[in-house]
C-alpha cells in the first residue's frame, strides 16, 4: 500500500468517526403521576422509569416495551427558561398517551422527567432515541 493510499484510507476512517450512529429525534415530553394500570401491562408494576407513547410512537400497541433514551433540549415555555439539567433518562413504554388530550410525543413519569429537566416547566423540548 503506497503512503498515499494509506493517507486515505485513514482520512476515510477520521471522516466516518465523526458522523454520528444515529441520530436523535427531536420531540416533546410532559409529565404524569399515575402508572397503574397502564395499556401494555394491566395492573403490573413496570417500575418508575416508564413513559406513555403519543399516536405517533404508539403504532397500535408495538411501541410496548420499547426503551427510550430521552434527553432535554429545551423549554418549550417561558416559564421556565433553562428548565434542563443535563444528561439522559432511560424509558420503557408501558401506556398510551391519551389522544386527542395527550400534549407531547412523550409523556414521561414524573420521576423521569425530573432526572432531566425541573417539573415546573410542565413541558420540555426533548431529543429521543430508540435502544
Amino acid at each position: 500500500m503506497t503512503m498515499a493510499t494509506r493517507g486515505l484510507v485513514f482520512l476515510g476512517l477520521v471522516m466516518i468517526s465523526l458522523v454520528p450512529m444515529a441520530s436523535a429525534i427531536a420531540g416533546t415530553a410532559t409529565f404524569y403521576t399515575v402508572y397503574v394500570p397502564s395499556a401494555c401491562y394491566g395492573f403490573q408494576d413496570q417500575g418508575v422509569m416508564i413513559a406513555a407513547a403519543s399516536d405517533a410512537l404508539w403504532n397500535n400497541g408495538a411501541a410496548c416495551g420499547k426503551m427510550y433514551r430521552v434527553s432535554c433540549t429545551g423549554p418549550t415555555n417561558q416559564g421556565v427558561p433553562r428548565p434542563c439539567k443535563g444528561g439522559s433518562v432511560t424509558v420503557k413504554i408501558v401506556d398510551r398517551c391519551p389522544s386527542p388530550g395527550c400534549q407531547a410525543t412523550l409523556d414521561l413519569s414524573q420521576q423521569a422527567f425530573s432526572q432531566i429537566a425541573d417539573t415546573n416547566a410542565g413541558k420540555i423540548q426533548i431529543d429521543y432515541n430508540p435502544i
